[in-house]
């Protein structure tokens, strides 16, 4: 049975569990959030001004984690990639809701419970904490750990905007602690050969990107998706980040320098649109449930980015991109390269990709090691923040009808 930190209960808490898929917590964490977010907001205000943190201690071999947030993601992924790992091992989960601690802690045998995560942070013998939360207390809870000496593995997207997100960077490197975000979408077979061939110059100067992540009828019945307030916006911030950091890693992420996008809202609000993703609270859809936008960066490439919950097209899901450069091309999903030789076109598909392969365990993995060896992040803080500035400026764009400047 899980033990529950009598402390925690001194004091009520924002936490709320990241739910993607239907559960007890999901349920919790939908009566839970309808208060003001001022917590994560609060927590971005008094980064500024903390004070060093404690200094980093001396990492064993075996790393004890701790889990803020204790929902779905939590449980389909982080719990279980961290139990499969020798090298790391998850003492403690964290949720204001009893049902999704307990129940976090009951079926993955782990041995304390936690209702409020700051509680938990206090624990020396916990080096490292994955941040499951939803997106609206993101910032809060990695800022805190982080405070606390702890390094950090957040759920994306980084944060709900920009000011948020670089307050976690300037976090975490005022602290020394590692903060990656938990883009796995690098960690395919399919990303990480097109990542080889970029690097190795075949694909030469690559001018141009094309990126999409669409559903057909893909609007989230459960959690927090459809929400604004407390996810940020829709299918962009939600599945668009994942294609967008993915086609960034491959083009080595040139920085950024203008956005001109557009967002549209035309199913979201309608009850009479099919959910293939369970059947969403229409009246209170406030995100976009399209957006597309174009990006140009300062070494004279551009990138062009569709994101939709629904859209009329063939495939239920559609996540990919396409490269265009001098030398060569290539798309992901399928993973195909295009290149001319002695005047012959060529379509290259491998032979061999290694089958089986866990991107989310990977990405686990990868950050535990990191925090051992103390090696940079695969996934860094500082790139999951240019995503977010993208992403700020897609929504700014289309509010104010022009090209945003990042330069």
């Amino acid at each position: 049975m899980a033990k529950t930190n009598p402390a925690s209960k001194a004091a009520p808490t924002k936490l709320a569990a990241k739910t993607p898929a239907k559960s007890a917590a999901a349920t919790a964490t939908k009566s839970a959030v309808r208060a003001p977010a001022r917590a994560a907001k609060n927590a971005v205000k008094t980064a500024v001004k903390a004070k060093p943190a404690r200094a980093r201690r001396n990492v064993p071999e075996v790393l004890g984690i701790g889990i803020i947030g204790s929902g779905g993601i939590a449980r389909g992924v982080h719990i279980p990639g961290y139990q499969k790992l020798a090298n790391a091992e998850v003492l403690a989960v964290s949720d204001p809701f009893e049902a999704a601690r307990e129940g976090a802690a009951k079926q993955f045998g782990i041995e304390d419970a936690y209702e409020d995560f700051n509680e938990m942070l206090k624990r020396d013998d916990i080096h490292a904490v994955s941040v499951t939360t939803p997106n609206f207390l993101h910032a809060e809870a990695t800022i805190a750990a982080l405070e606390a000496g702890k390094h950090v593995l957040c759920e994306k997207p980084l944060a709900m905007n920009a000011t948020e997100g670089q307050a976690m960077v300037d976090a975490a490197r005022r602290t020394g602690n590692k903060l990656m975000c938990g883009f796995h979408f690098r960690f395919t077979p399919e990303i990480q050969t097109l990542k080889r061939f970029a690097d190795a110059g075949e694909f030469g100067n690559m001018y141009y990107a094309r990126t999409q992540a669409l559903r057909r009828r893909g609007i989230p019945g459960w959690g927090l998706f459809i929400s604004k307030e407390k996810n940020g916006g829709g299918p962009l911030i939600d599945i668009g980040v994942h294609m967008l950091d993915s086609t960034m890693h491959v083009l080595g992420f040139p920085k950024p320098i203008a956005v001109s996008g557009q967002t549209y809202q035309m199913f979201g609000k309608r009850k009479d649109v099919l959910g293939l993703m369970g059947q969403w609270d229409y009246k209170n859809f406030t995100v976009e449930d399209f957006a597309v936008a174009q990006i140009r960066f300062d070494n004279g490439s551009t990138l062009t980015l569709e994101s939709s919950f629904v859209a009329n097209q063939e495939e239920r899901d559609k996540m990919t991109f396409q490269i265009l450069g001098d030398k060569g091309g290539a798309q992901y999903n399928p993973l195909k390269m295009y290149t001319e030789r002695n005047k012959t076109l060529l379509d290259i598909t491998p032979a061999y990709l290694p089958s089986g392969v866990q991107a989310h365990h990977e990405e686990i993995k990868s950050f535990v090691q990191s925090v051992i060896d103390d090696t940079p992040v695969y996934t860094p803080g500082e790139e999951a923040l240019e995503i977010t500035r993208i992403i700020d400026a897609i929504y700014e764009s289309s509010e104010a009808g022009r090209e945003i400047r990042l330069d």
